[in-house]
């Protein structure tokens, strides 16, 4: 085993002295642009989009070529999302909507909401009363089941 103890981490040592990133011979390749096949899960079988299909959608084929056998259903699929799609683009809200929005807001400042624990504590002469009587029949109660 061999240890190298003076890594640089893919520095080089350049003419003048200094450290001069070396990059690998792999990231010299220009990148490419790929498809990605998108599987469709139809039960038991597993579906690839046709790559004709990607080629019409990139728009490198015409329609007429792509709309015969299996592919028809995917063609039919496509144009409806599309059709779906500029119908939404196109979509526009009724005048009044903003107008209706903001009357239907709160016109008050929010009450901020205090946990029960934290709220304040008020105890009426009624309520003393309901207590005190509460507490003396609780009491009552417990000293007749010791007793018994």
């Amino acid at each position: 085993m061999v240890d190298d103890l003076r890594h640089d981490g893919g520095l080089g040592q350049g003419a003048d002295g200094g450290f001069r990133r070396q990059k690998p011979a792999h990231d010299h390749r220009p990148l490419s642009d790929r498809e990605v096949p998108i599987k469709q899960d139809l039960g038991n079988e597993t579906r690839v989009l046709a790559p004709a299909i990607h080629a019409w959608l990139d728009g490198e084929l015409p329609e007429a070529s792509v709309r015969r056998g299996e592919t028809a259903k995917d063609v039919e699929f496509w144009r409806m999302i599309g059709a779906e799609a500029e119908k939404r683009r196109n979509s526009r809200m009724p005048l009044d909507l903003e107008s209706r929005i903001m009357e239907a807001l709160p016109h008050t400042l929010p009450v901020e909401i205090t946990p029960w624990f934290r709220r304040e504590f008020v105890v009426t002469p009624q309520k003393a009363v309901a207590i005190g009587a509460g507490i003396a029949v609780a009491t009552a109660a417990a000293t007749a089941l010791l007793i018994l």
